[in-house]
C-alpha cells in the first residue's frame, strides 16, 4: 500500500470500514441470538466475534468523531 491518498479519501475509507464493521457486528449478534437455544458453543463464538467487531467499530467511530458520545447498542454492556 504505497499509494498516497488525501485526507478526504482516507476519511471515506475509514467510514466504509466503520460501516462494514457495524454490518458484521449486527450479523454476528443476530447469529448468536439465533444459536442460543440450539448451539450454545456456536452462540458463544458468534458473540465473541460480534464483540471483536464492536471494538473495531468503536475505534473507527472515535477516529471519525473524536470525543463523540458512544452509540448505544442493545445487548451491549456500556462502560461509563
Amino acid at each position: 500500500m504505497t499509494d498516497v491518498v488525501d485526507a478526504d479519501e482516507l476519511l471515506r475509507r475509514i467510514r466504509r470500514g466503520r460501516d462494514r464493521a457495524a454490518e458484521q457486528e449486527r450479523a454476528w449478534r443476530d447469529q448468536a441470538q439465533g444459536l442460543t437455544a440450539t448451539d450454545p458453543e456456536g452462540a458463544r463464538e458468534a458473540s465473541v466475534r460480534a464483540g471483536a467487531y464492536e471494538a473495531v467499530l468503536r475505534v473507527l467511530e472515535e477516529i471519525v468523531d473524536p470525543g463523540g458520545v458512544p452509540t448505544e447498542r442493545p445487548g451491549v454492556r456500556q462502560v461509563t
